[in-house]
């Protein structure tokens, strides 16, 4: 990978691991985890919570459960084969399959950036009313910047930093709000279908399940290489990936499940239902103070600038992937990759008239792709040829053909319901 810059050596792999050094693992999973606490999710899940109260968090903990084993099943591919999704498509399928599959990725991997920079340039217009457009171009250099100067070691303690700032942001408006947790955990678990909630139901499951995600976890993953040679390093690498990802995943779902609850309990309650961001934060400064209105736009912000970085990310892996290559941000392959997924997504940001509307469709789009990303990652993990010993067990190929069927099933519903 970069492989990414980032590579460390052990000696051997008998020596046990301390607490410590399983810390210092944490990283690729909270890269993966801004991705699905992004604008577009803000979006979603604001819609989802100010419409219908607290009764589609099931979908955030399904979603959520989805996340885990697919994540964890395509940084085995990472650790096992040294390649990341795009890579091993390109390497063990025929040319026309792999070059189909994975332009669709890369037309993901714009719409998620599309949502990104527009979050962060809806922030700026919050924050300091500047307007869209401009505060799409703001962004967009930014990341820019954040990609092409800074090594991976450094852009993973930035959006380490970032997330926190997002995540204590929700904790405190969720301290200011007053939250029915009665409904809200029966919300969790209680699957529901409110009538005109599957457009919703479908952009939540697109922005907690990101196609382009998964592109990235299996590249990102491999920052934490030590010695591919040595089975017992490599199974000691996918346990320490799975304490990663669980965290990792945990954190997120807690941060999507606070801005439902958010929602429900800030508008819905109160019969307000939002169709923009900006609406949000005007609703809130009467309600809970200008203090609540201004961490909202800053972690908004936050999350714009952190997921547009990572979606620069996974779109350099996608087409560096075209040409069997590892993301390396030195390499030319890469460097278009990132630059023409950004510069396209800011692009389409001039032509919508709706910004909020456009985040939520942006994620409807993903949830649409992703069912060619899962199977794609299903028949390469689950493959002696790719993976050797580490292939797929029967049991959990199972698991995820069942995921996969699930999100292919809601997606046709989604089709109907139009």
């Amino acid at each position: 990978m970069c492989r990414l810059q980032n590579k460390q050596e052990k000696p051997n792999g008998k020596r046990p691991y301390s607490a410590r050094e399983i810390l210092k693992y944490i990283g690729p999973g909270l890269l993966v985890t801004v991705g699905f606490i992004d604008p577009g999710n803000w979006a979603s899940n604001i819609s989802a919570g100010s419409d219908y109260g607290y009764t589609l968090l099931w979908m955030v903990t399904l979603s959520t459960i989805m996340l885990i084993l697919l994540q964890h099943n395509v940084a085995h591919l990472g650790i096992a084969t040294g390649d990341c999704l795009a890579e091993a498509a390109s390497k063990h399928l025929r040319p026309a399959v792999s070059r189909t599959l994975l332009a669709t990725a890369v037309l993901a991997s714009v719409s998620t950036a599309l949502a990104e920079i527009l979050g962060g340039a809806i922030a700026l217009e919050l924050l300091f009313g500047l307007p869209i457009r401009l505060g799409a171009v703001m962004v967009l250099v930014l990341v820019l910047w954040l990609l092409l100067t800074n090594s991976y070691r450094r852009l993973e303690k930035f959006i380490i930093g970032f997330v926190s700032i997002i995540g204590f942001s929700f904790l405190y408006e969720l301290s200011i709000v007053n939250v029915d947790w009665g409904q809200a955990a029966q919300g969790w678990v209680m699957p529901a279908f409110p009538h005109g909630s599957m457009p919703v139901i479908m952009a939540v499951l697109g922005a907690v399940v990101m196609p382009h995600n998964l592109f990235l976890h299996s590249e990102v993953i491999q920052s934490r290489e030590w010695n591919k040679k040595d089975p017992a390093v490599i199974k000691k690498q996918l346990r320490f990936e799975f304490v990663d990802t669980l965290f990792s995943m945990v954190i997120g779902w807690c941060i999507n499940s606070a801005m439902i609850i958010l929602a429900a309990a800030a508008f819905f309650s109160r019969g307000a239902s939002v169709t923009e961001l900006s609406q949000a934060q005007r609703i809130l400064e009467p309600m809970l103070g200008k203090g609540a209105a201004v961490v909202f736009g800053v972690a908004l912000l936050f999350s714009g600038i952190s997921s547009a970085t990572t979606a620069g990310m996974a779109g350099g892996t996608i087409i560096a992937g075209f040409f069997k290559q590892p993301y390396d941000i030195k390499q030319k392959h890469t460097k278009f990759g990132v630059a023409a997924i950004l510069a396209a997504a800011t692009s389409a940001i001039f032509l919508i008239s709706d910004p909020f509307q456009g985040l939520v469709y942006s994620q409807m789009f993903l949830s649409i792709q992703l069912p060619f990303t899962i199977f794609l990652q299903i028949y390469l993990t689950s493959s002696k040829r790719v993976m050797g010993e580490y292939r797929n067990s029967a049991a959990h190929q199972a698991v995820l053909i069942v995921i996969a069927a699930a999100v292919t099933a809601l997606n046709i519903m989604l089709i109907i319901s139009l």
